[in-house]
């Protein structure tokens, strides 16, 4: 499994160290996969216990912005730092399952080549309400101006190549429209179940205000970026 697991972290506490230990437990080849965690500065004891668990797990590597970028960025360091053909990645609360990865990794290998990213959907949210209706909106809204087809691309398990990644865009906030700009590159996404837990400990970073109010501007980029490709097609002259 040439793979290589990212996950971006900020003020997670009190679920890295249990994910990690998780991940590391599952049986398979996912289990002697690098894992990088990205700590996006956290201002709690995230570093110190990430700390200690690279003393526990030999293929983990522990990256630290010195200071706050965003999920973003901390995905496109990860990425970045990682040296296999493949990445997944999965938010760093604990809500992704990590054993679905496997089945994620799969689906892309046994995909046609037009297939460039592999991505999560949550059916069963165990999210409170209000956060069920943010992503509920920013998804719709999403979809309707975008029309990337994607049920759930704010799921934080995804799997893609690391060179379709880094071909793509960057900037804030771009892993939300990673489905969006993979279709605009000429690239398709397959969503998958997986599995949704509840959160256990920390606090959500995202809601109404800035799922949709603060994305609105992102969004809009994303259709501009959309529009302005360029698709050009050409025919190769036959010697005679």
């Amino acid at each position: 499994m040439d793979l290589t697991v990212v996950i971006p972290v900020h003020n997670e506490a009190g679920s890295i160290a249990s994910l990690l230990d998780e991940l590391y437990a599952l049986p398979g080849e996912l289990a002697r996969c690098p894992v990088i965690v990205v700590d996006d500065a956290s201002s709690d004891d995230t570093a110190a216990i990430l700390e200690d668990c690279l003393h526990e797990h030999a293929l983990l590597r522990v990256l630290r912005h010195r200071q706050r970028y965003g999920q973003s960025a901390a995905i496109a360091t990860g990425v970045c730092a990682a040296r296999t053909l493949w990445i997944a990645t999965l938010d760093g609360d604990g809500q992704n399952d990590p054993a679905d990865i496997p089945r994620l990794y799969q689906a892309m290998d046994a995909a046609s080549d037009s297939v460039w990213l592999v991505n999560g959907n949550r059916k069963q949210r165990r999210d409170n309400w209000h956060k069920r209706l943010a992503s509920r909106v920013a998804n719709a809204v999403r979809a309707r101006i975008l029309g990337d087809a994607t049920p759930d691309s704010g799921c934080g398990l995804k799997v893609f190549s690391r060179a379709t990644f880094n071909s793509l865009p960057q900037f804030d906030h771009m892993h939300r429209f990673l489905p969006a700009l993979v279709h605009t590159q000429g690239g398709e996404v397959l969503s998958i179940e997986v599995n949704h837990r509840a959160r256990r400990t920390g606090k959500s970073k995202y809601g109404i205000r800035n799922r949709l109010g603060v994305g609105i501007i992102d969004l809009l980029g994303v259709g501009w970026l959309q529009r302005r490709k360029l698709q050009p097609l050409a025919d190769e002259l036959e010697r005679d």
